[in-house]
């Protein structure tokens, strides 16, 4: 396995009641002992060093266990639905690529099978796996070409544990209590469709899937999901700042939480996807957040799993080399609106995290609309100064609100100039979506 390096690690497990348990870790010699409680189960915190190994840990009691072959490094909490799933076995040509030269015994994996449970629960099934093409052929993609890229740049062992359900919506990765004991966050799990395939219950995934995970130290998590909550989007948001607050709550710590923004994909309700990006999107506001846009990814609007898992995963390990171990010189966030001013009958935009600015890809924007006070949008032509863009239409003589990408299945044009897409926005809070009621 891999253990979190520079860290105070737990380990527990069963014993008889009030029964001596002695361990030893070869990266220091010393032994550490604790004493079984009454209910039969112990656990005792380790101080790790920097990353290394290959180590071992004695575990003595009345038997003795030895754990043979654990490197310290860095840990990460994989988790979403389909996308994050999605592996070589989907037909994923980048990690077909992969499988020839893919065997790093300095990553390994952990898949904690599909399993559902009504409460939490301190076990879970799986075990420790070194990464090779046939471990490979059945984890997720896109946490591998992130390891790929982390273990690459910090020359650090990195562990991966994969813990997602396609078809999942986010109700059921957060504790039950959080989800039924909020009105609004209740409604909106109410609207959940049964399926055969994934559970819908609140909490079940997270009872048996995460819950157990958490004594385990950890670098940070990465989440993939939002496709299935699309039914009651505008509460996404707050569902899934609920959802991250509780596992930084079960970890006891500010873990670092980066996650996907839904790519765009032909939605049967106008705007529902539009509206959980941007819920996506908000939920940035946490502290310790990243988000990924991948619109620019996307050749398919009608398969809700785009192929290209490589540069997700690549975009990902870009905001953990930046924001959680400090690497400098990496472009790791879209470009970002920030602001508009309205100068006769057009709209002035500035665009934040741009340093070398913007640029239009093509000759006309795409996806980039315009509206007066009528709240009727139309197509829109924009010049680009730097990281401001003036945007304007002829039938728009008093210009209220921009809109760019802000629909489901939408693929716009406009990039930063170190490559990394406009991330989709909209400058009004008109309705949208109230069929809904959420």
């Amino acid at each position: 396995m891999v253990l979190q390096q520079r860290s105070q690690v737990n380990l527990w497990g069963w014993c008889e009641p009030q029964e001596k348990i002695m361990i030893t870790a070869s990266w220091d010699g010393k032994v550490d002992s604790v004493k079984g409680t009454r209910d039969g189960n112990w656990k005792l915190s380790l101080a790790t060093p920097a990353a290394g190994g290959p180590y071992t840990i004695t575990i003595k009691g009345q038997n003795t266990l030895t754990l043979e072959n654990i490197l310290i490094g860095e840990v990460w909490v994989c988790s979403g639905q389909s996308n994050m799933e999605m592996s070589e076995s989907w037909g994923l040509p980048d990690v077909q690529a992969e499988l020839p030269s893919c065997y790093n015994s300095n990553i390994r994996f952990f898949h904690v099978p599909r399993t559902t449970a009504a409460y939490p629960q301190d076990d879970c099934p799986g075990k420790w796996t070194v990464c090779d093409s046939n471990e490979l052929k059945q984890f997720s993609a896109v946490a591998y070409f992130f390891a790929k890229k982390l273990n690459g740049e910090l020359n650090v062992p990195i562990g991966l544990i994969e813990a997602a359900w396609g078809g999942t919506p986010a109700e059921v990765w957060t504790p039950a209590g959080l989800v039924n004991g909020d009105p609004v966050l209740k409604a909106a799990a109410e609207k959940q469709k049964p399926a055969k395939g994934w559970p819908y219950t609140p909490g079940y995934c997270y009872n048996a899937m995460i819950a157990p995970l958490t004594p385990f130290a950890i670098a940070g998590a990465l989440w993939y999901q939002g496709e299935s909550n699309t039914e009651a989007p505008h509460t996404y948001g707050k569902l899934l700042s609920t959802m991250i607050a509780s596992w930084r709550g079960a970890w006891n710590a500010p873990l670092p939480f980066y996650y996907v923004q839904i790519a765009p994909f032909a939605y049967g309700v106008k705007d529902q996807g539009a509206v959980v990006r941007e819920e996506e999107a908000r939920t940035m506001r946490l502290e310790n957040t990243g988000m990924v846009v991948i619109s620019d990814l996307v050749t398919d609007t009608a398969n809700i799993h785009p192929k290209d898992k490589h540069d997700v995963g690549l975009r990902l390990a870009s905001w953990a080399l930046a924001e959680t171990y400090h690497r400098s010189g990496i472009t790791f966030k879209n470009p970002t609106y920030q602001s508009m001013e309205i100068k006769g009958d057009k709209a002035i935009l500035t665009i934040t995290d741009a340093p070398d600015g913007l640029l239009l890809k093509g000759k006309e924007p795409i996806e980039l609309v315009i509206a007066g006070e009528d709240k009727v949008f139309y197509p829109a032509k924009a010049k680009i100064e730097g990281s401001r863009m003036i945007v304007s239409a002829p039938a728009v003589k008093k210009p209220v609100a921009v809109r760019y990408q802000f629909d489901n299945a939408g693929i716009g044009n406009i990039f930063g100039k170190d490559g990394l897409p406009l991330a989709p926005f909209r400058t009004d809070d008109w309705p949208v979506m109230t069929d809904s009621g959420l």
